[in-house]
């Protein structure tokens, strides 16, 4: 073994025990579910040429298994409290399904019946809708509605033939419930591969999250979102994915949150193939590098990855490309009377610390507009941008600027290396000071040459099972049962 791989899992142990700590991998947490016998197992991962399946991955996120009944695939899905980390040192206590937040990817084929067997551990009622899916009436899952809300500790089974294929998602409706995790992919392969093939198939699952200090529970009433994750995870944390040179790449999107989001990905032009609708006309697609993604939309995009590198892929909206930020980077005006901008993290989150609701003095901050008394803002000092980096943890990269401090407007960005906290098999040969880009809703799409494309394959292979990524538990003590 070379020098520099020796030092590597020397760094990846390191590393993985605080990654580690406290928490547990989410495959222990799906042993309890019936695996596939083995070959069911073997069609449920057929990618041959002709078949309608690409080899799709989900970066963080597990997938669901499932065994062959009588004909009918058939799923265990459990709606549960569960205890995640957005990064580490940044526990949530979110909900989820079968450990996992999102839930896990659920894969099928074009024509096959599917039986879920749904179990409500959570402490209210739920349900299951199966977004874009064309399904009985009865199924659709709309508490009240369609159907009676399944009590805590309760079950129901639905059940359905697809005749769909694409890219869809399930997720509780009831929207609370949506905005603490509860959703997951659909993945429908076609009968019929598309053309032309994909070498690699990912998905990322789009949030936004406000979380205040030293408070573990998000905030689901809020209109301020300070953490912004992909499949459950925010830059540096988010996995990078891994193509060959020369491969057919597609990238499947799913937003389910407060905002839209423009991805760009660097390096890179694509074509947009699908929607939650499903297939895009090879006639209605054009090229681009950035694409909306609305709240309850899908997006497919394929590219040819033409371009050596480590291609950042991200949100463009500005602050959702950042962690935990303080509201309006702190106070900016004197409070009085109507709108004011700036605030605190606690006042752009609701947080009520004086006087009454609908008072005046508690009036919307203008953290996600501009209005009347936008005129009231006063120049930023230095001190705000100071003790807004202390918040965060966040280290400003000054190179010895003697004068920044009497420049209007300084600090702005910040600069923060955590290379040896995100050691994994996916993020070796990385350049020094990577993570220092990452933060929020980011990750990279990684084109490399086959010879290293093989050589992070033989990481992976040698990494511990323990080191492998999860970290999400459920909270057992939070199960009801009926009666």
């Amino acid at each position: 073994m070379s020098t520099d791989r020796r030092s590597f899992f020397t760094r990846l142990a390191s590393a993985g025990a605080g990654l580690l700590a406290g928490v547990k991998t989410v495959a222990s947490q799906t042993s309890t579910q019936v695996a596939p016998a083995e070959g069911e197992h073997a069609m449920h991962h057929d990618h041959a040429a002709g078949v309608g399946r690409d080899p799709f991955e989900t970066p963080d996120l597990p997938k669901l298994p499932w065994t062959m009944v009588d004909g009918v695939k058939e799923f265990h899905l459990i709606a549960e409290v569960v205890r995640t980390e957005f990064m580490p040192g940044r526990i949530v206590d979110a909900w989820g399904y079968n450990g996992s937040v999102p839930g896990p990817t659920i894969e099928v084929d074009e024509g096959d019946t599917v039986r879920i067997v749904f179990e409500n551990r959570l402490p209210e009622i739920t349900t299951v809708h199966w977004h874009g899916l064309e399904v009985p009436i009865e199924m659709d899952g709309v508490p009240g509605l369609t159907m009676d809300p399944v009590q805590p500790g309760g079950t129901f089974v639905y059940e359905f033939t697809l005749h769909q294929h694409g890219t869809f998602f399930y997720h509780s409706h009831m929207p609370m419930q949506e905005m603490l995790g509860m959703l997951g992919f659909f993945i429908i392969h076609p009968k019929e591969r598309y053309q032309p093939a994909v070498d690699r198939d990912f998905g990322f699952l789009l949030q936004g999250w406000a979380l205040l200090p030293n408070n573990t529970v998000p905030n689901t009433l809020s209109m301020e979102f300070n953490w912004l994750t992909l499949n459950g995870k925010a830059g540096p944390a988010t996995t990078p994915v891994i193509v060959k040179q020369g491969e057919r790449v597609r990238l499947r999107f799913v937003n389910l949150g407060m905002d839209h989001h423009p991805m760009h990905m660097h390096g890179h032009q694509f074509y947009v193939t699908g929607t939650e609708g499903g297939r895009v006309p090879e006639a209605a697609r054009h090229p681009g590098n950035t694409v909306i993604v609305g709240v309850a939309q899908a997006r497919d995009v394929e590219f040819e990855a033409q371009y050596l590198g480590d291609w950042m892929l991200h949100c463009h909206l500005p602050h959702h490309m950042m962690n935990q930020m303080v509201s309006m980077v702190g106070p900016m005006s004197h409070m009085g009377s109507g709108l004011h901008t700036g605030a605190g993290m606690e006042e752009g989150m609701g947080m009520i610390r004086q006087g009454h609701g609908l008072s005046e003095e508690l009036g919307p901050a203008l953290g996600r507009g501009l209005g009347e008394a936008a005129t009231r803002e006063r120049n930023v000092t230095h001190m705000v941008g100071q003790a807004a980096n202390q918040e965060s943890g966040h280290q400003h990269h000054a190179q010895g600027d003697e004068g920044a401090q009497q420049v209007p407007g300084f600090p702005q960005d910040m600069w923060m290396v955590m290379d040896e906290m995100f050691v994994k098999p996916e993020t070796y040969g990385l350049r020094k000071d990577w993570t220092a880009a990452m933060m929020g809703m980011m990750t990279l799409v990684r084109v490399v040459t086959p010879e290293l494309y093989d050589e992070i394959a033989e990481l992976k292979k040698q990494q511990p099972a323990e080191q492998k990524p999860g970290g999400q538990q459920p909270i057992h003590q939070h199960q009801h049962k009926q009666g």
